[in-house]
């Protein structure tokens, strides 16, 4: 979940940090444009003026001195540090120099006479590449023939230019992780409620609320349920729900325990009942000539009523380890306990192969003997009641890795269908269509099994397919304590 936020978080800083560098990418790409534009026009303004100056000193200018020389162009009003000036004469140039900042003459090259001799005449403006670096140049004929050119360094538009770009960067990355900083902490603080609203909800997905006695006491806090804004009213709804579920928790719990206590109560009352029913039926074989159609009445009101007892008895220890009543709790060699519960069952289903895997010495755990042993009990019988005869069922003893016992009842029947072994502990569950035999059954077997176990610190898994079905439990070396726990456990969840 905490990454889940600055998952979230980092999205939402990078999705702004994304737009603000676009923003920044198109003014830097505007500036740039604009001051551009500019310089090129200030340039070319500043070209066309230097132009005709030099040209007006040139025709102003005798065309040869005393001693036949033409005048030189860069003394020309105005001539600036860099500007280039030259005279070409029937296609040769004639004078050319560059006014260096130190105010002298720089000469040309060939290669620079040769680029200054091709360009046109028209008085139009060419970037061209030469030794000194790259020039605007302009062109114009003077009245005797000669061609007066005229450039100016683009060195000085380059670096301005230059200094924008950098300027343009330099500022838009120290804005963008300025805004990332600041945008971090608002984001953070704006999502701030979100985060105890997805922290309530979090807790309370994890909290047991399918069975037991749970006071939901988890809410949003008042500065995250506030009504009037987004978050607010989503904490405020929240908030509703949580007390609408509480109070379903509230009165599911008082439901369970009007059913449990309705539960043990009539097992309670029905054990005299009972127990009158089968002493008045012993009294009746015994002092009673009856038909051989009574007598095989009365055998169905024994077998029913035992079975009816067994019920009732089942009811009562549920009821009790509900309650979580105390156990008789000692050191016992949980191999002897399956010993005897295999040698026991043995003698009811001569018709099942029945086998043992124990260890070499005894396997020790505190836990009831009685409760254990029905334990070992429910689920032999429950492994040939629901096989077919001639069905292999294994019982393992073993210790593992971290000191807890292992006991594995194992059957090579038809096993357990699939959608039926999720449910298969739940109380009166039955799968008549899952395996044979199951006419008759109370479906408490299991659900006993499953709340001895759990009352004793364990577990039971079930991993059944066709061919292979077993149930696995496990028991912490030193499970139990002096009263056991109860399987409907109070929660108290606070903020």
């Amino acid at each position: 979940m905490r990454w889940g936020r600055w998952h979230l978080r980092t999205k939402l800083v990078l999705a702004t940090m994304g737009l603000l560098t676009a923003i920044c990418f198109i003014v830097g790409v505007v500036s740039y444009t604009a001051m551009s534009v500019s310089l090129n026009a200030q340039l070319n303004a500043t070209l066309q003026q230097a132009a005709s100056r030099t040209t007006d000193f040139s025709n102003k200018s005798p065309q040869h001195g005393s001693e036949g020389a033409a005048p030189d162009l860069l003394n020309a009003r105005g001539t600036g540090v860099g500007q280039l000036n030259a005279r070409i004469s029937n296609g040769t140039l004639a004078s050319a120099g560059m006014l260096a900042p130190d105010l002298t003459r720089t000469p040309l090259t060939r290669a620079d006479a040769a680029i200054l001799a091709a360009v046109p005449t028209d008085g139009s403006l060419v970037d061209r590449a030469l030794s000194a670096g790259a020039y605007r140049l302009t062109a114009s004929a003077a009245p005797d023939g000669d061609v007066i050119v005229t450039g100016l360094p683009l060195a000085a538009d380059d670096k301005i230019l230059a200094a924008l770009v950098w300027t343009i960067v330099l500022v838009s990355l120290a804005g963008l992780l300025a805004l990332g900083l600041a945008g971090t902490a608002v984001i953070r603080r704006a999502m701030k409620p979100l985060e105890q609203l997805s922290d309530v909800a979090t807790r309370v997905s994890e909290l047991p609320l399918d069975a037991g006695e749970v006071a939901l006491a988890l809410r949003v806090p008042p500065a995250a349920a506030n009504p009037g804004t987004e978050v607010g009213n989503v904490g405020y709804a929240l908030n509703k729900m949580l007390d609408n579920v509480s109070n379903a928790l509230e009165a599911r719990q008082r439901s369970e325990t009007k059913v449990r206590r309705f539960v043990a109560d009539a097992s309670h009352e029905l054990r005299t009942p009972l127990t009158a029913i089968r002493g008045y039926t012993e009294l009746m074989r015994m002092t009673e000539r009856l038909s051989p159609e009574g007598t095989k009445s009365l055998s169905r009101v024994e077998s029913q009523s035992k079975r009816m007892g067994s019920l009732v008895e089942d009811l009562l220890l549920l009821a009790r380890l509900d309650e979580g009543r105390a156990m008789n709790l000692q050191q016992l060699d949980l191999a002897e306990i399956v010993m005897e519960s295999v040698g026991d069952i043995q003698v009811m289903a001569k018709d099942h192969r029945w086998r043992l895997n124990m260890p070499n010495g005894p396997i020790q755990v505190r836990g009831d003997k009685n409760q254990l042993r029905q334990v070992m009990i429910n689920l032999l019988t429950n492994a040939y009641k629901h096989t077919d005869p001639g069905t292999s069922v294994t019982a393992s003893v073993t210790r593992i890795a971290d000191g807890s016992a292992l006991v594995t009842v194992t059957d090579t029947g038809q096993g357990i269908a699939l959608d039926f072994q999720d449910k298969i502990f739940d109380r009166f569950a039955r799968a008549d269509a899952a395996r044979s035999g199951t006419a008759g059954t109370t479906g408490l077997g299991l659900s006993i099994v499953d709340a001895i176990v759990r009352a004793h610190g364990g577990r039971i898994e079930l991993t059944s397919k066709p061919g292979r079905t077993q149930f696995a439990i496990r028991l912490p070396s030193g499970s139990g304590t002096a009263a056991a726990q109860p399987l409907h456990k109070k929660t108290k969840v606070v903020p």
